[in-house]
């Protein structure tokens, strides 16, 4: 009934049909899985091959543990109303403080899993955990409802434009949670109980790890899941964007007129509908005449070209037929494999689009072929993974057929196998300089060098408030590049004095964020179709006394760089996000778990955005533990305290950590 195997380092449990296997995958971290007759070896998840651990377990009749390092899981067969079950909790090593309980969602049936069978060893599965009343949860990828505690929500696990689903939750009871399934579902975490949906896939698995504290449970993570690149220096500089630059002459006038104003700019976005159509994946002669030339030009400007390339295919393009042959586009399980709306090039029409199925290594190469001859061999050398949810409509991933199994099973690992599609065949040029700005995520896409921003998010005060909570998930769920789109991207009038004042806060907040990226659909905006520009969107675009305070934060990013690249070393090297909540360094500080609206970036710098209209001043709370001084007035604090900041039109507050210094002032 219960047995350890894996030479003593795990246990195998059977109760009936079930199989439940519980073994070692890093320090202090367990993996689990259940299934019916036997364990799966073939489903896709994130984790990486374990770490070798130091690991033991033993079996005693209907009891058996396994202890991995400050992590301790207990199994106990027991007899319920209707047969014997198994029941899993976790426990701290040292102490045998309960962590996580399995919980039976009745006391007759069902227990704490749940298999309902559809067909061929699918079915609807479920995994119940006890809820804790003094529980706090952070993470679970990018989310839009404004908060950062997320304990009494219910969760879509799906991919959509500003909801990225990346299943990884840090406790605040001192574990952290990866569900390894990228099966479409939901999470609620609800006041009594916790609960795991896939609505259709063939087994469960988790993983589970706890250690001293915030930093080293993401440590821990990062180990399983993988590591992000060093991003390459240039990448922690000024991006400019707008939907969008049509031709080559308006992108390089933008360019050059940054150039000769003396202000930084490190990167500059050629957006969709450059291209001949949807899935060439290659220039419009008629409006990029030489790319290979501007590219140059860019480059004696030390600016990158970064390049828009979606996934869709429209039936118009080269490669399609080749593609539909050779089985390489996301099939459909009833219907023909069309699935968004799309208005491409010569057409007035919208007409239906495909997907090049990026779970398929045959298609990932020939996608990489493509854009390797297309682009890459040009001296592009950054690249902008938009629509990679997919982004499908209706939004019916239950409909898909992919090379790694039905869309039920595998939707969410779509935007991390499309990052692996670039991270692959750039490093097999020999390049190692990999920087991927994505629309979507899952668990593991940072190791691959994907970026993510909050997607087609609204240019309202609301939004800005929600960005801030949205960014913090997100560096707990893993991803420690991120961005949004500074001034929002669905709107904006850049001759409104409102709008203006929301933009200049934007940009003070973007300074601090991990990457530096200014975007947006500005007013006027025309229908969708390949002739939309929008209005402009460059930093002169918003008069002469927002102009001044915007290029005061391209200044101070430029003076915070070498800061942003030592914590984004941390990052590579230890899986510590630079953008963080403040409990992650301050964990034995309770108030420290309630702040939502201010962050550290790194260490040593505590900040405090402007997120309402009108303020010239805000209330900031300083963690315990350490002195804090105003980076501009130089005023020092006592932590554990709150204060009423400054905040006037030009700035938003900034504190420096005990005695460090950093060039927040200009010289």
């Amino acid at each position: 009934m219960i047995a350890t195997t894996e030479d003593g380092r795990a246990l195998e449990v059977r109760v009936r049909h079930e199989v439940l296997r519980v073994e070692p995958w890093g320090d202090g971290s367990l993996r689990v899985r259940a299934g019916r007759h036997k364990i799966l070896d073939d489903v896709p998840g994130a984790l990486l091959p374990a770490k070798p651990s130091a690991a033991t377990a033993s079996a005693d009749g209907r009891t058996g543990r396994v202890v991995n390092g400050a992590l301790t899981a207990i199994v106990a067969v027991a007899d319920t109303d209707t047969g014997i079950d198994a029941q899993l909790k976790f426990v701290r090593t040292d102490t045998g403080e309960e962590l996580l309980s399995e919980q039976r969602a009745h006391f007759w049936w069902p227990g704490a899993r749940l298999f309902m069978p559809s067909r061929n060893g699918y079915g609807r599965l479920e995994q119940r955990f006890a809820a804790y009343d003094d529980e706090r949860l952070y993470g679970l990828g990018q989310h839009t409802h404004g908060r950062l505690d997320q304990k009494g929500l219910v969760l879509d696990l799906v991919q959509r434009n500003a909801e990225v689903s990346v299943p990884f939750l840090l406790s605040s009871r001192g574990y952290g949670f990866l569900w390894n399934s990228p099966a479409v579902g939901r999470v609620e975490l609800a006041a009594n109980g916790t609960r795991w949906v896939a609505d259709d896939a063939r087994q469960l698995d988790y993983w589970i790890t706890t250690g001293d504290g915030p930093r080293q449970i993401l440590g821990h993570y990062a180990d399983a899941t993988g590591h992000a690149p060093m991003l390459p220096e240039w990448a922690a500089g000024f991006w400019q964007s707008k939907l969008r630059y049509s031709t080559q002459e308006e992108l390089l006038a933008v360019a050059r007129e940054y150039h000769a104003r003396g202000l930084p700019l490190s990167v500059i976005v050629a957006d969709f509908f450059h291209w001949t159509h949807l899935g060439d994946w290659r220039f419009d002669p008629a409006e990029w005449p030489d790319p290979a030339g501007m590219i140059r030009e860019l480059d004696e400007l030390g600016v990158k070209l970064m390049v828009s390339v979606w996934p869709s295919v429209s039936p118009l393009s080269a490669n399609y037929q080749e593609l539909h042959e050779r089985g390489l586009l996301v099939a459909a399980e009833s219907g023909v494999p069309a699935h968004a709306p799309w208005k491409d090039k010569g057409f007035d029409v919208e007409m239906p689009v495909a997907f090049y199925d990026a779970t398929n290594p045959a298609a990932r190469r020939f996608v990489w072929a493509k854009v390797k001859e297309n682009y890459y061999d040009l001296g592009v050398r950054a690249w902008w993974l938009d629509g990679d949810e997919p982004e499908i409509q209706p939004g019916h991933p239950h409909n898909l057929g992919f090379h790694a199994g039905p869309g039920a099973e595998v939707f969410n690992l779509y935007p991390q196998a499309n990052a692996q599609a670039f991270h692959d065949g750039i490093r097999a040029e020999g390049d190692d300089e990999v920087v991927l700005l994505s629309r979507s995520a899952w668990a593991g896409s940072q190791r691959y060098g994907a970026a993510l921003w909050s997607g087609d998010v609204a240019a309202t005060w609301a939004s800005l408030r929600a960005q801030v909570r949205a960014g913090l998930n997100v560096a707990l769920a893993g991803i420690p590049w991120w961005t949004t789109d500074i001034g929002g991207f669905h709107g904006g009038d850049p001759a409104s004095p409102e709008y203006r004042e929301l933009m200049v806060r934007w940009f003070q907040y973007g300074v601090c964020c991990p990457l530096f990226r200014l975007h947006g659909f500005r007013d006027p905006r025309p229908p969708f179709g390949p002739d939309m520009t929008g209005g402009p969107n460059e930093v002169w675009s918003y008069g002469d006394s927002a102009y001044t305070a915007i290029t005061a934060s391209l200044r101070l990013r430029e003076r915070l760089r070498p800061y942003l690249m030592a914590q984004m070393r941390v990052a590579h090297e230890q899986g510590i996000p630079p953008m963080r909540p403040l409990f992650v360094d301050f964990p034995a500080d309770p108030e420290c778990w309630t702040v939502e609206d201010a962050f550290l970036l790194g260490p040593d710098l505590l900040v405090a955005p402007v997120l309402e209209a009108g303020v010239t001043s805000r209330e900031v709370y300083l963690p315990s533990g350490a002195v804090w001084t105003d980076a501009v007035t130089g005023n020092r604090y006592a932590g554990g305290t709150r204060v009423e900041a400054p905040a006037p039109a030009d700035r938003i507050p900034l504190f420096l950590r005990d005695d460090v210094e950093l060039p927040i002032r200009p010289e």
